[in-house]
């Protein structure tokens, strides 16, 4: 039997955790050392549904514009590039520079390197600061930063989620944008949140891997007019 091989860890700003990449044979899984499995290869179906029920809403815009948060394994972002068009430009923004760094190594293969398409812009940051600035930037902002609503490997990262993080977004996006949000599981409150914050929502169910597995919730608000 192949054991499990750890190709790298990787400090997480702003945690005394850190991340740890591991292969065994032809899979790829992202941990917390000493804590839960994040995300694997094989398992990505959630993901790709975040980037197609937003991306395929904007996709006839002019010029689309759309900010991934968490560049994970690629494959949100792939799955946003093949549902936009050529004159499209997706921005992602990823605390941790080694997860970048795998995704231009090891990890490259597995969503088709993403990263080298033309239509993508790396930033190596925190997505809240993006946020910040940026007003009325984007068609779509989609959120896959960490496990849902409460942060689990940053705590910082649960303040996208609170009704000062979802003001922010509302005002980075363009007039009828959409802000899509990948969880592990549902969150009332948040929903209720979202409300509040003006958005007009919607909720999906989807499985992580070909219609088995764990169920995950993928919110999509769209903003006003």
């Amino acid at each position: 039997m192949i054991p499990w091989e750890i190709l790298d860890t990787a400090s997480i700003p702003g945690s005394k955790d850190k991340l740890q990449l591991s292969r065994h044979d032809s899979e790829f899984l992202i941990s917390i050392v000493g804590g839960g499995v994040l995300m694997g290869s094989r398992a990505h179906a959630s993901e790709e549904a975040l980037a197609k029920l937003a991306c395929r809403k904007i996709a006839e815009r002019a010029r689309p514009r759309v900010l991934i948060g968490g560049l994970g394994m690629g494959f949100t972002l792939a799955a946003a590039l093949h549902h936009l068009g050529s004159d499209a430009e997706v921005v992602v923004a990823e605390l941790i520079p080694a997860v970048v760094t795998w995704n231009r190594g090891s990890l490259g293969e597995l969503a088709g390197y993403p990263l080298e398409d033309e239509r993508t812009t790396v930033h190596e940051g925190d997505v809240a600061k993006i946020m910040k600035v940026e007003r009325k930037a984007f068609d779509a902002i989609l959120l896959d930063v960490d496990n849902g609503p409460e942060g689990m490997t940053r705590k910082k990262n649960s303040w996208l989620y609170t009704m000062d993080g979802l003001t922010t977004a509302y005002t980075a996006l363009r007039p009828k944008g959409l802000l899509a949000t990948w969880s592990a599981g549902p969150d009332r409150d948040f929903t209720q949140r979202l409300h509040k914050a003006g958005f007009k929502v919607n909720q999906a169910r989807v499985r992580e891997h070909n219609n088995k597995g764990k169920l995950h919730t993928i919110w999509l608000a769209e903003s006003g007019s």
